[in-house]
């Protein structure tokens, strides 16, 4: 109880401005990203998960989990049944494959956080309708062409498939859906982010608190990504991360370096959770 109660507090503080926002028909550039592309709702995150392995006991817990998706009860209590983990194998072994790979590679420190310019690249259309572009159309084309900072080099595909039609050939590859773990590094932004993703895909198998702590992560990435964007987020209270400059370059690759070095332990412990899962379904 006193974990599903620390963790109800967590959701809470995290969740509260995001329906504060909804109620009043009002949207945030930044956050709510964190519900929308990741599809997790507020409702669904407030549900605290032990993860595989643990029974709960007590009146309690069957009154909350015997009906939930995955969850089975006996005598002694309610837990995850194994038969919903072995109907998830697919997903964990996917997900394993993908950490290990991404965790074996070096870091690439000098992608600057340009995919979001390369969204809006010679487009009439732009993401962020109700946001500006900090330096205007003509001036965001200028960057992406000038390559002060050399080609595009987004290794990421779910960021590089929202590339304007003019933007994809200037990148150095092509990444897609098959060729994922070939390309995911642990330099990217937006791998470190799609831990809240992997960890949510596989609940209630994972414990919450993992998933907070990469959600936790998610947000923070999200932060930098979209201060180094071309957006002009001033009003909501961010320092835009000039990356069209030198030394807005070098402080986007420290705080990538801040945000790969928080996300290597939780990609390390979240690997070990799908091990451990293929391992108690008797796989390895």
């Amino acid at each position: 109880m006193a974990r599903a109660d620390e963790h109800a507090e967590r959701v809470e503080a995290f969740v509260t401005p995001h329906i504060q926002w909804a109620r009043v028909g009002a949207s945030h550039p930044v956050w709510d990203f964190l519900f929308s592309y990741y599809s997790l709702r507020p409702r669904q995150l407030r549900c605290w998960h032990p993860g595989y392995g643990v029974r709960l006991a007590g009146a309690e817990a069957l009154r909350r989990y015997r009906d939930r998706r995955g969850y089975v009860s006996d005598a002694a209590g309610v837990t995850v049944s194994a038969d919903h983990l072995r109907t998830r194998l697919d997903t964990v072994a996917f997900v394993a494959d993908l950490l290990r790979a991404t965790a074996q590679r070096p870091p690439q420190l000098n992608c600057f956080g340009l995919h979001e310019w390369a969204m809006v690249y010679r487009s009439d259309a732009v993401r962020h309708d109700r946001v500006p572009l900090r330096l205007g159309a003509a001036g965001t084309d200028t960057v992406v062409e000038a390559e002060v900072a050399g080609p595009l080099r987004c290794s990421h595909f779910d960021a590089y498939r929202f590339f304007t039609a003019d933007a994809l050939p200037r990148n150095t590859g092509s990444p897609s859906r098959e060729t994922q773990q070939d390309w995911e590094q642990p330099g990217c932004l937006h791998a470190n982010m799609d831990l809240y993703k992997w960890s949510y895909k596989l609940s209630p198998l994972i414990e919450s608190e993992l998933l907070l702590d990469c959600l936790d992560l998610a947000a923070a990435a999200r932060e930098i990504d979209m201060r180094a964007s071309p957006y002009d987020l001033r009003e909501y209270g961010y320092t835009p991360i000039a990356v069209e400059d030198a030394a807005g370059r070098a402080e986007y690759v420290r705080c990538q370096k801040a945000i790969a070095a928080r996300a290597a332990p939780l990609r390390a412990a979240l690997l070990d959770r799908c091990d451990l899962l293929v391992q108690a379904a008797g796989c390895r």
